[in-house]
């Protein structure tokens, strides 16, 4: 089998060099890049924790950074592999404080392997998982589900909306469905496979379902994308910031999706929670373990950090109370 690497992005919102640096480029967009953007929740060691206890099999992480570490980490870890933005990004996008021009570039960090997990620092692995979860018959494990865009007001909609824009040009759903037809009309979608019964009357991709969690990718999925549309991915890359005509590595997803190179992931895989005022919610996900994925969505409309932080703190530590090797 394929080694598989886990990618994880990281900023460390607190270091007050890197907030100098962000509030000399920031000019515009300031719902695009709030403070729910960057704030430190302090997860990421409860993310190694979950990492080294629920998927041992990893081959290397790829720790993706500003530059900055949290002073916790063992950096000797054999396994781990501290990428900055400037060892894989070209200068000239550089620089950037938009995570859609930190992801979109990751398939050029050299020792990257061909199949990889990216995740964000709020995503984690709850459960024991296989690679063959992530990976199978050597395709990305996902799900085939279309779902229209309802544009929500503050939110990243424009994006999708330019990325099935970008889908349409190159796919139709006709060509799409006749020859992936079993991958889209799969029992393990459960309830959500209804989207792709109730679409069909539409010639278009209206839209891909959007879970929020860790994507599986090939490499070469990047690759081919950057091929054919090097131009548009090479404007976005000049926004320092989150723009609303952005494109994010969702696109690259989404072309896995469209062109069939995917198997049909269970729906149960994962959950995507928005943390509210009293996160019970995460609490119960975090001690029961009832997903293997989750992912711990900040949001703007969060009143008391402190306090959601705290909840959320303490049920990680009941679940993962002991330090993995990636801490000192």
């Amino acid at each position: 089998m394929e080694k598989i690497d886990f990618v994880v992005t990281w900023v460390d919102g607190n270091d007050p060099i890197w907030q100098t640096k962000k509030a000399h480029y920031q000019t515009k967009n300031p719902l695009l890049n709030s403070e729910a953007r960057y704030r430190n929740w302090q997860f990421l060691h409860y993310w190694f924790r979950s990492v080294e206890k629920n998927a041992p099999w990893v081959n290397r992480i790829f720790l993706i950074t500003e530059g900055h570490l949290p002073s916790w980490l063992n950096t000797a870890h054999p396994k781990l592999v501290h990428v900055r933005h400037e060892d894989y990004i070209p200068a000239e996008y550089l620089p950037t404080y938009n995570s859609n021009v930190i992801e979109l570039h990751i398939h050029r960090i050299k020792e990257l392997s061909s199949q990889f997990v990216l995740f964000n620092d709020d995503m984690f692995l709850n459960r024991q998982m296989r690679p063959t979860d992530f990976f199978s018959a050597g395709k990305p494990r996902d799900f085939g589900i279309f779902s229209p865009l309802v544009p929500q007001a503050n939110s990243l909609d424009t994006v999708i909306l330019k990325m099935n824009q970008l889908i349409n040009q190159h796919f139709s759903k006709q060509s799409i469905l006749k020859g992936h037809f079993s991958q889209y009309f799969n029992l393990k979608y459960g309830r959500q496979l209804l989207k792709n019964f109730c679409v069909l009357p539409w010639q278009g991709v209206l839209g891909f379902y959007d879970p929020h969690l860790p994507v599986a990718y090939l490499k070469s999925t990047f690759e081919d994308v950057w091929q054919i549309e090097q131009a548009e991915l090479e404007r976005i890359s000049q926004h320092r910031f989150r723009e609303s005509d952005d494109i994010s590595h969702w696109l690259m997803r989404y072309w896995q999706l469209a062109s069939g190179n995917f198997e049909p992931q269970p729906i149960s895989v994962g959950k995507n929670y928005l943390i509210g005022e009293l996160p019970i919610d995460i609490e119960r996900e975090i001690n029961q373990g009832k997903h293997s994925l989750v992912c711990l969505n900040d949001n703007d409309f969060l009143k008391n950090f402190n306090r959601a932080k705290e909840m959320i703190l303490t049920a990680f530590d009941n679940r993962y109370p002991e330090k993995s090797a990636f801490e000192k």
